[in-house]
């Protein structure tokens, strides 16, 4: 190959590498915040683990809506058993990959700080407060998610949804 070849194919290169760069589609999809996948509505089903109790089917909507420019999330969790139901209001923010916020179990009052992480699959959280002490595992897959709770030290166990938005 020529000289003169190779110089117009390495400038081909780096022309198509600066337009690359300054694609706007491709900056937005750098830019793009870790909740919008989450935003709407999800439904499904999953089972909840009780201390002392058989663990039951639950029926479940989780509803994500994605505030201050895709930086914060509310998530409203709620699901019916045949013993009862659980329902969850958090707020998340979002910064550099690390989460931070609240979450509140309402008809429990339990109540507690929210760290956590961004990960290619979703979320990795950690809930600790006086009354509250859990981890959870958020996994989007496209239109599919799994919410995976456990509690520690409390009448519940563990919470694990598998879920469809629309």
């Amino acid at each position: 190959m020529s000289l003169r070849a190779r110089s117009r194919i390495m400038a081909a290169f780096l022309l198509a590498l600066l337009l690359a760069s300054q694609n706007p589609a491709l900056a937005a999809a750098e830019d793009a915040s870790p909740f919008d996948k989450l935003a709407g509505r999800w439904v499904g089903e999953g089972r909840l683990g009780i201390k002392d109790a058989a663990n039951e089917t639950v029926k479940c909507r989780v509803t994500y809506f994605v505030q201050e420019g895709g930086n914060q999330l509310r998530q409203s969790i709620r699901c019916a058993s045949q013993s009862g139901s659980i329902e969850v209001a958090s707020t998340v923010t979002h910064a550099g990959g690390s989460l931070t916020g609240s979450w509140k179990e309402l008809t429990r009052e339990w109540s507690g700080e929210l760290t956590g992480t961004v990960n290619p699959n979703g979320f990795k959280v950690a809930v600790r407060g006086e009354n509250l002490s859990a981890n959870m595992d958020i996994i989007v897959k496209g239109a599919r998610q799994i919410i995976e709770i456990q509690f520690m030290n409390s009448s519940l166990i563990g919470l694990t949804l598998i879920l469809t938005k629309g």
